[in-house]
C-alpha cells in the first residue's frame, strides 16, 4: 500500500492523503457534537488532526499506535499546521503489517551503528579507572540493554523524539563533556564522562518505543533519573567502583535536569554535575533548533511558529558566506599579503 502524503509535505490549504500511525487520540465536546483530537505522525513529522460531528461519530474507540488512512484538508490553527479529517479507515492488522514501517517511524538522520560503535570506542580510550571501565562494559555487554539503547527515543516530543534518538543525544553530551574536561582539567574527566553516558539511561525503561511511542507506567510514575539509578544498581555492586564515586555518579544522574521544577531530584551541588546539566541542556536544544529549521523548508520563510518549550520563536539567521580558498585560516599567506602584514605589524609598533 502506497504511502501517500508525508507530514513534512503537508502545507496550509491543501489537501492530504495517506497512512499515518496514530500516535495520541483523545474525544472533545465543541458546540456542534463531539469530536476526536488526534496527532498523526509519520517518519517525517507529526501534526495534530480533528475529526468533527457527524464523521467522529463513526469512531467509538480510535487506537493509538494503529495506523490509518486519513484524507482531509489542512489550515493553521494558532500557528500550527491542522489537519481537518473528513474520511479515516484504520488499517486491519494484515495491512498494517504490510506497510513499510520506515515510512511511518522517524530515525536518526545518522547510522545507528556508526554512533554505538564510537560511543563505546570512546568509553574504552576514557575510562582508564578499571572500575569504571568494568561498569561500562558490564551495562553494555548486556545484550538486551545494548539493543533497547541502541534504538530508543531520547523524549516522546521536542527533541531526539525518533528511533536512536537516546544514543545520538548520548554521543552528543559525551563529546561536549569531553571538550569541556579538556577546557576545566580540575573537572573529575572520568566520572563526568560517566555521568554523560548513564545520564538518561532511565529512558529504557521510560519509553515504550514504537509506532505509539509513549510513556510507560514506570515512566510516569518513577521517570528516567530514578530508573537509571535503579538499573544501574547491580552493574555498580560488581564494577568495584569506590562508594564515594558511585555516590557522586547517581547525584549527577539525578540532578542533570537543574531545576527541580524542571525534574531534578536534587540541583547541581558539584562542578561536574553543573558541566553535565548545562552540556545535556545545550546538545537538547541544538537538536531541537536543527528540527525546527529543517520543518521550515523553503527559503524566505525564517521565522518559526512559537515553542511554548523555549518561549519563544525562533530566527533562522543568514549563515556567513564561505571564504574563498586563499584566505581561509591555515593558508599560505601571498607575497604581497606578507608585506602588507609586515606594514601593519611595523606601523602597530610606532604607535
Amino acid at each position: 500500500m502506497e504511502k501517500g502524503s508525508y507530514v513534512k509535505d503537508i502545507s496550509p490549504a491543501s489537501e492530504a492523503r495517506g497512512l499515518f500511525v496514530v500516535s495520541q487520540a483523545a474525544q472533545g465536546q465543541s458546540r456542534n457534537g463531539p469530536y476526536w483530537r488526534l496527532t498523526l505522525a509519520d517518519a517525517s513529522g507529526s501534526l495534530e488532526a480533528k475529526i468533527w460531528h457527524p464523521l467522529s461519530a463513526e469512531f467509538s474507540e480510535i487506537a493509538v499506535g494503529s495506523v490509518v488512512w486519513a484524507e482531509g484538508r489542512a489550515g493553521l490553527y494558532r500557528d500550527q499546521i491542522q489537519l481537518t479529517v473528513e474520511q479515516l479507515r484504520p488499517l486491519s492488522e494484515e495491512e498494517g503489517a504490510a506497510v513499510d514501517q520506515a515510512a511511518l517511524m522517524p530515525a536518526s538522520p545518522f547510522p545507528l551503528d556508526d554512533m554505538l560503535d564510537e560511543l563505546l570506542g570512546l568509553c574504552k580510550e576514557e575510562f582508564r579507572h578499571a572500575p569504571w571501565r568494568k561498569l561500562a562494559l558490564s551495562v553494555f555487554n548486556n545484550q538486551a540493554l545494548r539493543a533497547a539503547f541502541r534504538v530508543c527515543p531520547a523524549a516522546k516530543g521536542v527533541h531526539h523524539a525518533y528511533v536512536g534518538g537516546l544514543l545520538e543525544h548520548t554521543l552528543g553530551v559525551f563529546r561536549l563533556c569531553r571538550r569541556i574536561a579538556d577546557q576545566y582539567p580540575q573537572l573529575d574527566r572520568q566520572t563526568l564522562l560517566a555521568g554523560a553516558l548513564f545520564h538518561d539511561f532511565g529512558k529504557i525503561r521510560e519509553f515504550s518505543g514504537g509506532l505509539a511511542n509513549d510513556y510507560t507506567d514506570e515512566g510516569r510514575l518513577l521517570g528516567h533519573l530514578m530508573l537509571g539509578v535503579e538499573m544501574l544498581a547491580p552493574h555498580l555492586d560488581k564494577s568495584g567502583l569506590e562508594e564515594n564515586l558511585q555516590r557522586h555518579l547517581k547525584h549527577l544522574i539525578l540532578s542533570h535536569h537543574g531545576e527541580l521544577q524542571f525534574g531534578a531530584v536534587r540541583q547541581p551541588h558539584t562542578a561536574e554535575a553543573l558541566a553535565l546539566h548545562y552540556a545535556d541542556n545545550l546538545d537538547a536544544k541544538m537538536a531541537q533548533c536543527r528540527s525546527l529549521f529543517e520543518q521550515l523548508g523553503e527559503e524566505g520563510q525564517d521565522w518559526t511558529s512559537w515553542q511554548a518549550t523555549l518561549g519563544r520563536p525562533l530566527y533562522r539567521a543568514a549563515r556567513t558566506p564561505e571564504s574563498p580558498q586563499s584566505s581561509q585560516a591555515g593558508a599560505t599567506p601571498s607575497r604581497g599579503r606578507k608585506k602588507a602584514m609586515r606594514e601593519e605589524c611595523l606601523s602597530l609598533l610606532k604607535v
